[in-house]
């Protein structure tokens, strides 16, 4: 019946290599040397009558074939993992990417709250500020990404949109007299794809030069640098409503208004994106009910 199958160790060098996109990354995981991954790939290969990978100088990427063949076998090694999991009594483990400040700020903080309703599930987070591609890189469960949303984007389900506006600590805001001796804190985005948000957004247009306040800005590369900075007294923080509402909650940060100066301006959108391949995984459903359950009760 299984005559035809390849041997299993030849699937899973494949399974690692394709996941990793990487020969030599395949074999780091696997303990082996990489032309013993390239041997078990050519055999592969050769087995299949298909090309798997194009070769490239530094990289390799998968063809049709291998993309086809990648999507099963993946699926294959996640489920027996998951079912070993279960017999033994271990944990499952989930693997998020998202913003260093999400995650600072806000996942992290939460994250004792999912755990106790998952008991069987680890999360591992990996944090930056460029967009990972998650349809093809499958050491990535799901992502919190960050900026724009496009609803017509496919895998894609809007969490939340924040407003930005300004907090500052109490001590801070006891000292403070006038708005032009403020210090104000700001993030300058790293990635320059993102829309500025700046404290100059505040003022309206037409009155930006009568009323632009002489106060003293501060930049940051991370917003979490931007609140944590507010917490230490240090100014007063342009920053996500989202990301604050914890340091707001125990009023470590107070909302900052007046001085002519709206309460909150438009900000950007959180969204989920779920490869295809991992839609029906129960960790990650597990992990969006509880993210989508919990964003929604911290607005309410």
């Amino acid at each position: 019946m299984y005559s035809k199958l390849p041997s299993l160790n030849s699937l899973r060098t494949f399974e690692a290599a394709a996941r990793l996109r990487s020969f030599k990354k395949a074999a780091d995981e696997l303990h082996v040397t990489p032309t013993a991954v390239s041997h078990q790939i050519k055999t592969l290969e050769e087995g299949l009558g298909t090309r798997l990978f194009e070769r490239q100088t530094r990289a390799v990427q998968l063809t049709r074939d291998g993309e086809l063949l990648s999507d099963t076998t993946f699926n294959v090694f996640r489920q027996l993992k998951d079912t070993f999991n279960d017999i033994v009594g271990s944990k499952g483990m989930l693997t998020i990417s998202t913003t260093s400040s999400f995650a600072s700020m806000w996942l992290v903080p939460n994250l004792e709250k999912f755990y106790r309703a998952n008991p069987g599930i680890d999360v591992s987070i990996q944090t930056g500020e460029q967009k990972i591609d998650v349809m093809h890189d499958r050491r990535i469960d799901l992502a919190v990404s960050y900026g724009r949303y496009d609803p017509a984007q496919p895998h894609t389900s809007k969490l939340v949109t924040e407003k930005f506006g300004l907090y500052a600590s109490p001590t801070y805001l006891d000292q403070f007299t006038n708005l032009d001796d403020a210090h104000l804190l700001e993030t300058e985005w790293v990635n320059k794809s993102l829309p500025s948000i700046t404290w100059d957004a505040l003022i309206p247009q037409h009155e930006r030069k009568d009323k632009r306040p002489n106060c003293t800005v501060r930049r940051f590369d991370q917003e979490h640098h931007v609140i944590q900075a507010a917490l230490a007294g240090q100014g007063i923080a342009l920053a996500s409503s989202i990301l604050v509402r914890n340091a707001v909650k125990e009023q470590w940060l107070v909302p900052f208004s007046g001085h002519g100066l709206p309460g909150e301006i438009a900000g950007l959108t959180y969204y989920l994106v779920v490869p295809p391949h991992n839609q029906r995984n129960k960790n990650v459903v597990a992990f969006t009910e509880w993210l989508f359950s919990e964003i929604q009760q911290s607005l309410s």
